[in-house]
């Protein structure tokens, strides 16, 4: 059964570019990551009201590796005019309709979407999203915020997130570094940038 669209109340007067990464390595029934993804991006399209900015489709190794089959990795702007808390809300119930659980970190999973910026918001301050930023991997396998952190704190490192974002927004900057997607993209090792491949005819 389809759900209504949501009639969100608008908190500002803006509308605001939300980025987001979706991505799936499991099955759902029949279906396969690949028409997750596409549905995914279709049923947050019908929440929000309109159609989204869509990258290409591709094939990414799981992280950690070994740690599942490969995924299917997408990256979509679409506009939005309420809290940033709102729209997490909204990409977690459209995850748990498509039956995701959320049991060990950065495990396979039916469908992930993450927010990883709205426009130039940061949440919850400066000095805490610069923290998880430079957080090291081996904590940041075994901690997890207990808030919203924008933007994505590990947004500069990841290759299957980045690829995507630039098809889409490669021009903005995140707004403490000052860096854009273009050129965090560039700063990242060759071979793991090798590693993401786009779908034949995406």
């Amino acid at each position: 059964m389809i759900k209504p669209a949501l009639q969100r109340p608008i908190r500002n007067n803006s509308v605001t570019n939300a980025l987001i990464a979706v991505g799936s390595n499991l099955p759902r029934d029949t279906t396969l990551s690949k028409g997750i993804v596409t549905q995914a991006v279709a049923e947050i399209a019908r929440r929000v009201g309109g159609p989204p900015q869509l990258s290409r489709f591709y094939a990414t190794p799981a992280f950690p590796p070994g740690s599942g089959p490969d995924f299917v990795n997408a990256a979509l702007v679409i506009p939005w005019a309420d809290s940033p808390e709102a729209l997490l809300d909204l990409l977690h119930e459209i995850e748990a309709g498509f039956g995701r659980t959320r049991t060990d970190r950065w495990e396979a999973r039916v469908l992930d979407l993450d927010l990883i910026a709205l426009g130039q918001d940061v949440r919850p301050d400066a000095e805490t999203q610069a923290q998880w930023r430079e957080l090291p991997l081996d904590r940041a396998a075994q901690e997890t915020p207990g808030t919203l952190i924008l933007p994505h704190p590990r947004l500069q490192e990841r290759a299957f997130v980045l690829v995507p974002l630039a098809d889409v927004a490669p021009d903005w900057r995140h707004p403490l570094t000052g860096e854009s997607v273009r050129e965090m993209l560039e700063a990242l090792p060759a071979e793991d940038l090798a590693e993401i491949r786009p779908f034949e005819g995406d």
